[in-house]
């Protein structure tokens, strides 16, 4: 996933900044004449702008959204004879996705195509893209065996789909914001892909598509409303909600396909009935955003261990599926058929929740800065005011 700018507060004012501030003294007035103020004193120097910082609880929640990611994708290949896991599984790909598009669109509010934001645009999250698609490409066809694997960038391979997702879901901000009723809109794009079988794999436009409406609620949303959702009321009735989305999963898990997850396809093609699209992608979408509001409701709202690690969840997100994917070229669950059982699900997800958080980590996000945030000035007009 692309790491989305962090959301930022004013920073307290310090003792210096205090004092740069202009001050204001009164003169002495005869009793009961009414007081005067003088001007301002000048200050002693320009104050320079309060500093801006990350806020934790965005920085948390990309975190322990990208832990999720990296745990279900270890699941796959353990799944397979395990209720349990599969039930699991279902559960946490209803929404994690959907939570970490939701909180994409949140922070693409103010993208509005000036320059400034097309270049972050190109560095973050088009480079990035063109890389490790690159990079995907190649490790399938050297280290997975597989010699006739194209290197194109119009059929994103493993999860660098959500990148180019979020490059068309943000230039097409200004059109979402200028709609009057745009979620509507956008489920109506959903539901019409989802019974759309023309619809190629370029650019994985299925996906884009019938996740869409995550993006443009997150565009939607303001501050208050993750207020509303961190209070106590809504963390107590999270609580019988995840309970019943596993025992319900549990139930259906042997009956239900996974296609409906992954949101890659049309109903035509998993052999459903038309009709069936439209009301899937409606149903999906309830039950994807109850448990994104209960996942949301509990993220802590203070600094942790790990709200530092929120700003790398971009180097987590893209290096996590080499790890992955190699497993699964060197045949490692095929060799330990333990893994497939209740202990090899433990360790699994213990392996791939330590991985992704070192994969997160500051010293990584630097080495990987010349992929992840390129300085591209080089490439770009500077702008009148720098000229």
């Amino acid at each position: 996933m692309s790491q989305a700018p962090s959301e930022i507060q004013r920073a307290p004012i310090t003792p210096e900044s205090r004092e740069a501030e202009p001050r204001h003294e009164r003169t002495p007035t005869a009793p009961g004449a009414p007081s005067t103020v003088t001007k301002a004193a000048p200050a002693r120097a320009a104050a320079p702008a309060p500093a801006k910082r990350r806020d934790a609880y965005f920085d948390n929640v990309k975190y322990l959204a990208i832990v999720l990611v990296a745990v279900a994708h270890a699941w796959e290949p353990v799944m397979d004879g395990s209720r349990t896991t599969r039930a699991l599984y279902m559960v946490v790909y209803t929404f994690h996705m959907p939570a970490f598009i939701l909180v994409s669109g949140y922070f693409s509010r103010s993208f509005d195509m000036s320059s400034a934001k097309v270049k972050r645009l190109v560095t973050g999250v088009v480079v990035p893209y063109v890389l490790f698609e690159t990079a995907y490409s190649l490790f399938k066809r050297y280290a997975g065996g597989v010699d006739d694997t194209p290197i194109t960038l119009l059929d994103p391979l493993f999860l660098t789909w959500f990148l180019i997702a979020l490059f068309i879901w943000r230039v097409t901000t200004p059109i979402w914001q200028s709609l009057r009723h745009p979620l509507p809109v956008a489920l109506a794009i959903a539901a019409l892909a989802s019974v759309t079988p023309g619809i190629t794999d370029d650019l994985d436009l299925q996906r884009v598509c019938q996740l869409l409406p995550f993006f443009v609620l997150g565009l939607l949303m303001k501050p208050e409303h993750f207020q509303l959702i961190r209070r106590r009321e809504v963390r107590m009735l999270s609580l019988p909600l995840v309970a019943g989305a596993l025992l319900f999963a549990y139930w259906v898990s042997p009956r239900m396909g996974l296609g409906w997850f992954y949101r890659s396809n049309s109903a035509q093609e998993m052999d459903f009935q038309w009709w069936a699209g439209p009301v899937m992608t409606l149903a999906m979408f309830a039950c994807a955003l109850l448990l994104t509001v209960a996942f949301l409701s509990w993220v802590p709202r203070r600094p942790m261990w790990f709200t530092v690690l929120g700003a790398g969840t971009i180097c987590g997100y893209l290096l996590h599926g080499f790890l992955v994917k190699g497993a699964g070229y060197y045949g490692l669950f095929d060799r330990y058929e333990w893994l497939t059982g209740p202990v090899g699900l433990v360790v699994v997800s213990l392996v791939a929740a330590a991985a992704v958080t070192l994969l997160c980590t500051p010293p990584v996000r630097r080495v990987l800065r010349f992929a992840t945030e390129p300085d591209m000035n080089w490439a770009f007009r500077k702008s009148p005011a720098k000229r």
